[in-house]
């Protein structure tokens, strides 16, 4: 089973979340169940099977999480010299003045929105144990892009 890489954060968010699922969203699923038992044949009863639809749901979620959990690895802000897991990357195009920046995360807690891309994403794949200066390439859905990094944090 391959390890799961989460920042700090992301682990105790996810501590949270499951805690809330164990506990009081499972509460809420049972009694939406029973409420939809309530109301009588089960085989023509659609409250009763979305309530189940939902506690399948739910079990699913709490499964994936607890997985993550037992599997992660609690990365560092870190300063090196080369991109790793944990990095900050500044990278730009040689043909843009605009300059990304990207955090070097795990699949699980990817946002391209808000700068985060997987170790496992073409560019993550394509960054990872680079230095400052390094150009690199990665093929995208427009083609191969070129791009040089800037610095790492």
């Amino acid at each position: 089973m391959s390890k799961d890489y989460l920042s700090k954060a992301k682990y105790e968010e996810l501590k949270k979340e499951l805690e809330i699922l164990r506990t009081v969203k499972r509460q809420e699923v049972a009694h939406n169940l029973e409420f939809a038992k309530a109301l009588g044949d089960l085989s023509e009863n659609a409250e009763y099977h979305e309530a189940r639809e939902a506690q399948a749901a739910l079990e699913d979620r709490i499964s994936q999480i607890e997985n993550v959990l037992t599997h992660a690895q609690i990365i560092e802000s870190h300063h090196s010299d080369k991109v790793e897991i944990g990095s900050v990357v500044h990278i730009k195009t040689s043909l843009s003045k605009v300059e990304k920046v990207y955090t070097i995360v795990g699949s699980e807690e990817a946002d391209m929105s808000a700068g985060k891309i997987s170790f496992k994403s073409p560019v993550g794949q394509a960054l990872l144990g680079k230095k400052k200066g390094d150009k690199f390439k990665f093929t995208t859905p427009a083609g191969e892009a070129d791009y040089h990094i800037i610095s790492i944090e």
